[in-house]
């Protein structure tokens, strides 16, 4: 007997636009100590089938259809139980990962105090047997000093720690359903491959029932037995991972494999989902893909002025005591020196805390140098006064990692567009109509509706505001342009959309990009040279081929390595 079978389930939110169904007449079934793995774009019906199940629905929410669990040898239909009865099963038996492990723990209590909780509210135990198990739980998800972590607030450990106290509240119970939803997005590779390794380990020892939900085919090929494709609330595709990845029947699942980046393949655009299907008067139709070119050789550069330089760059953070005075200051970037050219992109790659995010930022001036030179198209820019700094900005642009944090939710998306416009090109366009003109034409080319232009950021999805965001940065014609990040979190479907834009915007605006990723497909994918980088230092810097099939420092072999590969599981384990 399955241990979960859901029947025709049924799901709908009231609206003030009206009434969106999220899920339409779904069914499958999970058996003791499988694992399924949940796929599709935002907005399938992954996260809404699994908040179903247990029991986190707002208010607003209409839903239809069994969701029967085995309990102690008798079938409940989890949908027909008390509230009181279905909160004591939610963390005992029914465990759950949440997408953002942040934003799901309460930042005013210690790490420790918020898995005893969950051990408090479901056993008679003391607080101190249970601050004792939260301990020996830090050990089982292989926390590093579990003594000290415990009295440690969220904001104070790095996002996979988190992510790992997240799986120690979730298992705290030894449920007999994991529910991980999205926990590994936008973790770097080698900590993503480690959560993998974890959540296998554990589901082994613990027998326990896995529903894994993600938008990476590479991780749920790693994890899965059986893998569910869901496409606007519907299923189009169910079956063993074997079968599905690798003799996919629906065109939404055959777009889906081909949209990820794949390093060997060397595609100059990579395909997406409308190459492989389109939808007319609300029916799926097949389409046949076209041939997709490749990466012409890469021609030797002549010799030339390179746009940017930097020479030593050193940025480092105080660390301060009780009473606020700097007793020593942490290095974030240790004298770092390399050379960008005209019309290339180089990618920058590494790990969390290894200085990406702080190089990007440090040569274009938005935080302070300890040392080091930047010279940008033969201007020293460490040595301009803010003045001149300012002119200076319109040649340098940066898309942000988090597009809804650095977009004004107070402004619109036109009014967002405007601003750089107004503060720097007023002699390039004088008047109104000449940037509305510019700002339709920044909108259209990112593909987005230039009618929406009176609508806010939280109004788009968060493919749509990373296209704002690029339109931001190409608003006043910049020579250079820093990705921060830009595509870590979005479907596989949209990250191929908008890389495919920043490679056609590259030719078009004749683009130089440092393009700064921890996933080394899509850098590899994107750029002609990496620099890879470990501890704020460079550890290796060499053509894109290079880097990917003969790397030679450990470090990036290890990166290299725990890129996720499309095989199943029982090829693996053969």
């Amino acid at each position: 007997m399955p241990i979960l079978q859901v029947n025709h389930l049924q799901l709908s939110f009231r609206t003030d636009a009206g009434t969106v169904s999220a899920i339409q007449d779904i069914s499958f079934s999970l058996e003791r100590g499988q694992t399924l793995g949940i796929v599709g774009e935002s907005g399938s019906g992954k996260s809404s089938t699994a908040l179903a199940i247990m029991g986190l629905l707002p208010p607003t929410a209409t839903v239809q259809g069994e969701i029967l669990f085995a309990l102690e040898g008798k079938t409940v239909d989890l949908l027909q139980l008390q509230p009181h009865i279905l909160r004591r099963l939610r963390g005992d038996r029914l465990g759950m990962i949440f997408q953002e492990p942040m934003a799901s723990l309460n930042p005013l209590f210690t790490c420790g105090t918020q898995i005893a909780e969950t051990l408090l509210q479901h056993q008679q135990i003391s607080k101190k047997e249970a601050i004792a198990r939260a301990i020996q739980l830090c050990h089982e998800v292989n926390l590093p000093e579990p003594e000290k972590i415990i009295h440690r607030y969220p904001h104070q450990l790095s996002g996979g720690q988190i992510q790992r106290i997240m799986i120690a509240m979730a298992i705290a119970c030894n449920p007999d359903i994991l529910i991980a939803d999205e926990p590994t997005t936008a973790l770097d590779v080698t900590v993503q491959a480690t959560i993998l390794e974890l959540l296998k380990r554990i589901q082994q020892e613990r027998g326990m029932a896995l529903i894994f939900i993600s938008h990476d085919l590479g991780v749920i090929s790693q994890i899965a037995d059986q893998v569910l494709i869901m496409y606007q609330g519907k299923i189009v595709e169910y079956g063993s991972v074997r079968q599905v990845f690798h003799q996919p029947q629906h065109p939404y699942t055959k777009g889906l494999i081909a949209c990820r980046p794949q390093p060997e393949l060397n595609l100059l655009y990579l395909p997406t989902v409308s190459d492989f299907m389109a939808e007319e008067n609300g029916t799926l139709i097949s389409k046949n893909p076209p041939l997709f070119a490749t990466k012409p050789p890469k021609e030797p550069t002549p010799p030339c002025e390179p746009l940017l330089r930097v020479q030593d760059l050193t940025v480092a953070f105080p660390v301060r005591n009780i009473l606020g005075m700097v007793k020593e200051y942490k290095i974030a970037v240790d004298r770092l020196s390399f050379e960008v050219f005209p019309g290339e992109t180089l990618g920058l790659v590494g790990e969390s805390g290894c200085g990406k995010t702080t190089t990007g930022r440090a040569i274009l001036r938005l935080l302070p140098l300890q040392g080091g030179k930047v010279f940008f198209d033969g201007v020293e820019i460490t040595a301009l006064k803010p003045k001149e700094l300012t002119k200076l900005r319109c040649h340098m642009q940066i898309v942000f990692q988090d597009p809804y944090g650095s977009l004004n939710p107070r402004m619109t998306i036109g009014q967002i567009l405007l601003e750089p416009l107004l503060l720097h090109r007023q002699e390039l366009y004088p008047t109104k109509q000449d940037r509305l003109a510019r700002v339709k034409y920044l909108l259209e080319r990112v593909g987005i509706d230039p009618q929406s232009m009176g609508r806010f950021p939280h109004e788009f999805s968060g493919g749509q505001r990373q296209r704002i965001g690029i339109a931001r940065a190409l608003a006043l014609n910049p020579k250079l342009i820093i990705a921060d990040e830009a595509v870590s979190s979005l479907d596989v479907s949209v990250q191929a959309q908008v890389l495919n834009l920043l490679k056609e915007l590259q030719q078009e605006f004749e683009l130089t990009y440092i393009f700064i990723s921890h996933d080394l497909s899509v850098v590899k994918h994107m750029s002609d040279r990496i620099m890879v980088m470990q501890n704020g230092k460079i550890v290796e810097l060499d053509t894109a081929d290079r880097i990917y099939y003969q790397p030679q420092n450990p470090y990036t072999q290890q990166l290299i390595s725990a890129i996720p590969k499309m095989h199943s599981r029982e090829s693996c384990q053969q």
